[in-house]
């Protein structure tokens, strides 16, 4: 039997703010350098600053998580080839949701071990749902939708807790 799929999330590595930021500024800079040079060192800069634009779409359509929340897991599957992390809701002692950072721009992560926190992040809000589980692993999850992600996971959670503690 399959378990019933309760949250789905996708998230895109070109919505990230820090590395459209990035991209945007280079492809200025080359546009600038095109405009104010010669004309075939102009060309080059202008082939650069396109070759920029271009790759910035095609980020736009390249898939850096997909998060699947089921009965009892949540699932954080990555890039090509990332391996799939699957966190036991049932070892989940507290859910609360926080801002990711106090920085606006941050990089995309997926599964970074620092300073004792679990950390997945691509891009949108600076939101996120942080989990606790028994051994004292920190899970900080950032999304997109992190309202809908906390309601479903601490009502996963805190109803697991009523059970057990019967």
């Amino acid at each position: 039997m399959t378990e019933k799929k309760l949250f789905e999330e996708k998230q895109y590595l070109g919505y990230n703010k820090y590395a459209l930021v990035r991209q945007l500024v280079l492809s200025i800079f080359c546009f600038t350098a095109y405009h104010y040079t010669e004309q075939s060192l102009g060309d080059l800069f202008f082939l650069i600053g396109m070759s920029i634009l271009v790759i910035s779409v095609i980020l736009l359509f390249i898939l850096h998580i997909h998060t699947s929340v089921y009965e009892n897991s949540l699932i954080l599957d990555g890039l090509w080839t990332a391996k799939k992390v699957k966190i036991d809701l049932n070892s989940i002692v507290s859910v609360e949701k926080t801002p990711y950072s106090k920085y606006i721009l941050n990089n995309p992560v997926y599964n970074v071990h620092s300073k004792g926190i679990i950390r997945f992040y691509t891009g949108g809000h600076n939101e996120a749902v942080k989990l606790t589980d028994r051994d004292g692993l920190v899970y900080l999850i950032g999304s997109q939708k992190a309202d809908i992600l906390f309601n479903i996971v601490d009502g996963i959670v805190s109803s697991k807790s009523k059970t057990s503690n019967n």
